[in-house]
């Protein structure tokens, strides 16, 4: 249930389908949720700004019911997007939702 959306201005990104991966398994091993529940959406090359700046940047939301760290996880997803793009982490922003159960449908349901 955890789902992971980025959006970047950078046209850069090493291996979409590579960086796609890395980040599966990271928000995995980082709420203690299956894979096999976890999205990804990757959209490079977006026109964005940031600071009034055209700079490379970044916006990242992640959402999962419970099992959120923002502090520890906001460091390894900035780490992993700057080690696979040329943006640099403090032109990333990323917001972190708690999804009640109720509220999150999958397979003609919800998870609570």
């Amino acid at each position: 249930m955890p789902l992971i959306q980025i959006n970047t201005s950078s046209k850069s990104v090493v291996d979409n389908d590579l960086l796609q991966k890395k980040v599966s398994k990271m928000v995995a091993d980082l709420t203690g949720k299956p894979e096999d529940y976890v999205m990804t959406i990757i959209q490079s090359d977006s026109q964005m700004t940031f600071a009034g700046s055209d700079e490379p940047c970044c916006f990242i939301k992640l959402q999962s019911i419970g099992s959120l760290n923002p502090s520890l996880m906001s460091k390894y997803l900035c780490e992993l997007l700057e080690s696979q793009t040329n943006i640099k982490t403090n032109r990333i922003y990323i917001e972190f939702m708690d999804v009640k159960a109720s509220n999150w449908g999958f397979n003609s349901s919800t998870f609570g």
